[in-house]
């Protein structure tokens, strides 16, 4: 793993400067930033051959790239990371782009759906980048859950809430599921999931588990303390209880009896922990987030960027997020801070619908 932060504090003022400019020089115009462009900017008067060679150093860590033989240098993605990250000054929100975002949302339209396609509209002209608008998480009980897997890496939950309403979330679910064990962790949910909201199902299959694990424990005690059981990585994911000297359990009836018992609840705490993980993904909400190429899994676009930023409820819980998606040089400095603006405002409009 690159430690981005590292590197960072490791470059002298020099390479920085150098490293800011061409990434700043890149954004703005999108071509690549040469030597003699840079003699001519920075602050510091060096030669054309001196900038060249802190450029070359730069390559080498990874953090640009030279397109063509003798031209000038661009960012890498891992470059735009570290820019992103460590450099990049976000101002605030201009004036001309504060009051349209403002007067798409000066309206009393009291759909919300209606109120949030304004939204994308208007991220849209501003930006000039297509934009991501999530609509707020439902907050009715629940009635019944589907999970459908949609390949190797990808699931959609479909829930059916008690008032009729209907939504989709597509999500990532732990490693090895299949078709089946979806099939099954949607069937216990749907067996405990009537009148209650996500997050309290969340909490019903936390105790359950916490339940299991208590029994477990309780069952395995005397195996352990008479030296016929150990455990193996205790207290984690990977647990095992690992049963010495077979014989001498099959002699004692009680004990063999237990160590099947041990085995049948180690199975279902198994499920019943993928279950739980499967409720997190469904559940979890991202906070201000910026993803560059390669790491915007969401579009498979290696060559674009999503700047996401949730909005809120009046109890500070996640509902929904709002977003733009560009090519990799977006004018993040600019993007940042109309995004972060907006999900604000969208968060207290949805919050003031709600109450009426």
């Amino acid at each position: 793993m690159i430690n981005r932060t590292a590197i960072l504090a490791e470059m002298n003022d020099r390479s920085r400067e150098v490293f800011r400019q061409v990434v700043e020089g890149y954004l703005a115009s999108g071509d690549p930033v040469g030597s003699r462009t840079l003699t001519r900017t920075l602050s510091e008067k060096v030669s054309a051959a001196t900038i060249r060679n802190v450029m070359q150093d730069l390559e080498f860590l990874g953090l640009l790239n030279s397109p063509h033989v003798s031209a000038g240098r661009i960012p890498t993605q891992m470059g735009l990371r570290m820019f992103v990250d460590g450099i990049l000054e976000v101002g605030t929100v201009a004036n001309e782009d504060r009051e349209k975002i403002d007067a798409t949302m000066g309206s009393n339209e009291r759909d919300v759906t209606t109120l949030l396609d304004r939204v994308g509209s208007a991220l849209s002209g501003i930006t000039h980048g297509a934009s991501l608008v999530l609509t707020p998480k439902h907050e009715a009980p629940i009635k019944h859950i589907e999970f459908v897997s949609l390949g190797p890496n990808r699931a959609l939950v479909v829930l059916v809430f008690a008032d009729g309403h209907v939504e989709n979330r597509v999500f990532t679910p732990p490693p090895g599921q299949t078709p089946s064990s979806m099939r099954e962790a949607a069937n216990f949910l749907n067996a405990m999931a009537s009148g209650k909201l996500l997050s309290d199902l969340r909490q019903s299959v936390t105790l359950d588990i916490k339940a299991r694990r208590q029994e477990i424990d309780s069952l395995a005690r005397d195996l352990v303390e008479s030296g016929l059981a150990l455990w193996e990585n205790a207290g984690e994911q990977s647990e095992r209880l690992i049963v010495r000297g077979r014989a001498n359990l099959l002699d004692g009836s009680n004990e063999a009896l237990d160590f099947d018992r041990i085995r049948t609840l180690f199975d279902d705490l198994e499920r019943k922990r993928d279950i739980a993980e499967f409720l997190e993904l469904t559940e979890e909400g991202e906070g201000v987030r910026i993803f560059i190429g390669s790491e915007n899994k969401l579009f498979s676009l290696s060559g674009s960027s999503l700047v996401v930023s949730p909005y809120m409820n009046a109890d500070r819980k996640i509902i929904g997020a709002v977003g733009v998606i560009g090519p990799t040089r977006l004018n993040y400095g600019r993007i940042v801070p109309i995004v972060d603006y907006t999900a604000q405002l969208v968060g207290r409009l949805v919050s003031d619908r709600s109450k009426g």
